[in-house]
């Protein structure tokens, strides 16, 4: 029988991050400045990140070593391990064969901390002493608690209030770890007291959950604030994900056809996906493909715009190239909280651009069944935003039904969806619904995107 499981030992983890700016065939554009207009320098950065972290971010070498503190701390729950899907296989009676990287053995259940451990440890050796950061679903919020608590931070969390309302376990999980949570909108920061001056039922939003956390580091002594998704840097430090995959696609005899991955930010999958594209960059892979799966509902990349946007709502954060669906975007209330951000990271917009990536967008009920699918047949609950991968796995796997063809696909697993039984529920009593954004709005929300020079549009 072949091999279902396929393990590493922790002496094959990875020790250096990898860092796909040196092979890119064109340069990222770069991030400007939100008030100048002009591209930003480290000192710009140096109020919101540490430095070594800023650095990260526009470094042009091509592995950036790991810390010994932090790869310590990963060996808590890495290397996790690669799958191959048989049951799910059998079902969907294919002759492809499936693959699944699973990240939700780590304490918080997700791929997140692979980033929020770095962060924190950075941070910490530059003699901070308090963070915030905001989260959507709360896989990212509970990252940082974690971490921030291994490396004796303060964490202030402005969770996006649909998702504060939805999961409250999660709430729970960062308030465990010695976190602060609040639910954003709120009246804690102006940017919150004006979205709730302007309608007070608003739902929230990452972008807007984005400028409190923002507002409060620059406003707040001795603090410093972290992402857990977008950037180049949070992206490098999830290819420990892709680096070990590489390793144990390498055991199990094959190389994937397919990869695919959720993107809301884009983290997850750019952590699988990265290592992989150096290969297809290279011309060694030319026919690999790289499916960025995102909800209709939030429909960045298969409906967005590639341009300079903000950051964040009330335009404290640095102006980003991407695909966008304007910073004003205030997306529908689906369960997915981790993809609702109305823009994508840079650089898996930038390759996208080129056309090294592709984009599908799904709905949500679509992907709910597929997750009760995996469930039944792999046994694990995923998350919602995880749902997404697992909805394009299934549907390329039954194009190969379809045509005879034998490929080999490779999804990120990135999170366990044991905080989101609600929205299973929901799902399975028939109370779901899809949301599609529709075409009027988004370029309603586009209609404010910032004026940038000539030569950066």
């Amino acid at each position: 029988m072949e091999k279902t499981k396929f393990i590493l030992d922790e002496k094959q983890m990875p020790t250096q991050w990898y860092n796909i700016q040196p092979d890119l065939p064109v340069p990222l554009p770069p991030y400007l400045h939100p008030g100048t207009k002009q591209p930003l320098g480290p000192a710009d950065l140096a109020p919101l990140f540490a430095m070594e972290l800023i650095k990260q971010e526009v470094s042009q070498e091509r592995y950036i070593d790991i810390p010994e503190e932090v790869q310590e701390v990963y060996k808590l729950w890495r290397p996790t391990n690669l799958f191959r899907a048989h049951r799910l296989e059998k079902f969907l009676d294919t002759p492809a064969k499936i693959y699944y990287k699973y990240e939700g053995t780590s304490p918080p259940g997700s791929h997140k901390p692979n980033t929020a451990i770095p962060q924190a440890y950075y941070n910490k050796k530059e003699g901070i002493k308090r963070m915030t950061t905001e989260t959507g679903a709360g896989q990212w919020g509970s990252s940082l608690a974690f971490a921030c608590n291994l490396f004796g931070l303060e964490l202030k969390v402005y969770m996006v209030k649909v998702s504060y309302n939805q999961k409250p376990y999660r709430r729970i999980m960062m308030e465990t770890w010695g976190a602060k949570c609040v639910a954003s909108p709120s009246k804690d920061t102006k940017s919150g007291r004006d979205a709730l001056a302007a309608d007070p039922n608003c739902p929230g939003s990452l972008g807007l959950a984005i400028s409190e956390a923002v507002e409060d580091c620059v406003t707040s002594k001795n603090t410093h604030y972290s992402l857990g998704s977008v950037l180049n840097h949070v992206l490098m430090h999830q290819t420990v994900i892709g680096q070990e995959a590489m390793k144990q696609m390498e055991m199990a005899g094959d190389y994937p056809d397919i990869l695919i991955g959720c993107v809301g930010g884009g983290s997850n999958f750019a952590g699988m996906f990265l290592p992989f594209a150096k290969d297809k960059l290279s011309g060694k892979k030319k026919n690999l493909r790289i499916i960025n799966v995102e909800p209709e509902s939030c429909p960045t990349l298969t409906k967005g715009l590639y341009a300079y946007d903000l950051g964040d709502v009330a335009g404290m954060a640095p102006i980003a190239k991407m695909f966008t669906l304007g910073h004003g975007f205030m997306p529908p209330p689906v369960h997915a909280g981790g993809l609702r951000y109305h823009g994508m990271s840079p650089l898996i917009s930038h390759l996208h651009k080129l056309g090294f990536v592709e984009a599908v967008a799904v709905p949500q009920l679509a992907t709910f069944e597929a997750g009760i699918t995996f469930a039944r047949t792999e046994g694990i609950i995923s998350a919602p935003e995880t749902c997404h991968a697992i909805r394009a796995t299934i549907d390329e796997a039954l194009k190969c039904k379809a045509t005879g063809e034998k490929k080999v696909i490779l999804f990120n697993h990135s999170g366990h969806g044991h905080f989101d039984m609600a929205a299973y529920e929901q799902y399975l009593t028939g109370k779901l619904q899809d949301y599609a954004y529709p075409e009027d709005l988004v370029k309603k929300a586009l209609k404010d995107l910032p004026e940038v020079p000539a030569e950066y549009r």
